[in-house]
């Protein structure tokens, strides 16, 4: 077994645990482990960014039904959420990696590090408003969708990093928040995985066995892992404290 398909596998393996543990897609992870190998591997500089936002957002596809059928199990899906979220997020994806497409990749790496950086801080300070308000109305989730679906075609991300503490504001119990954001990352991905591939399409030097912005041996190694790892996640997020999942 060669060591690039070892760091797939291995990356996978920390994505999945991640999205069933937080409701996340593990884009933070993923996007800066593909960076690297492919960099190792000579991709075209100018490319590797594009290709690891893009195949990231396709192996969030198969984290999040993983992850989300584990979590619905557990009865922790607001599924009428979802539905009202789901088509915003899939346009605000498809839109943000088209809009990601045409800038350069030095100023994408910027973007993702300020975002890794906000990230960080706000779990770090547990800064978070007030769940002072309840869940918008359809418009006000579309909308919302909407601008979370293009912050996460951006990083690679599933949108769990927003989502969940979107819906805590809006006074969701964290874990319902956690299940229900492992579900919202399945439009996010379809609509980053569609906007990645059509955009990439009939570049030159593009790696073989890329589907536009795609990598395909990189998916189906993090796809197998993460697939086996997510149900673990989510079933040690249900026997965490909230103070210690927080």
């Amino acid at each position: 077994m060669s060591l690039t398909l070892l760091a797939f596998l291995a990356t996978g393996c920390a994505a999945g645990f991640l999205a069933g543990l937080l409701g996340v897609g593990g884009g933070l992870i993923i996007v800066p482990a593909l960076v690297w190998v492919f960099e190792q591997h000579g991709f075209p500089p100018q490319h590797t960014l594009h290709l690891a936002l893009g195949t990231s957002l396709a192996s969030i596809v198969f984290t999040s039904l993983s992850s989300v059928r584990a979590h619905h199990g557990r009865g922790a899906v607001q599924w009428a959420t979802v539905k009202r979220m789901g088509l915003g997020l899939a346009l605000g994806t498809f839109a943000g990696s088209w809009l990601a497409a045409q800038v350069d990749s030095l100023w994408l790496k910027w973007f993702f590090v300020a975002f890794a950086y906000l990230v960080a801080a706000q779990m770090l300070s547990g800064y978070k408003p007030k769940p002072s308000r309840q869940l918008p109305g359809a418009a006000g989730l579309s909308t919302a969708g909407g601008l979370i679906g293009g912050v996460s075609a951006f990083v690679g991300i599933g949108g769990g990093s927003l989502s969940v503490p979107f819906m805590s504001w809006c006074n969701v119990p964290l874990q319902t928040a956690v299940g229900t954001s492992a579900a919202l990352g399945f439009p996010i991905a379809v609509g980053g995985l569609l906007g990645y591939a059509v955009n990439g399409a009939g570049l030159d030097h593009l790696p073989p066995w890329s589907l536009g912005f795609v990598y395909l041996p990189a998916l189906a190694g993090i796809v197998v892992a993460s697939v086996l790892m997510a149900p673990l996640g989510a079933a040690v997020a249900h026997r965490l404290p909230v103070a210690t999942l927080k």
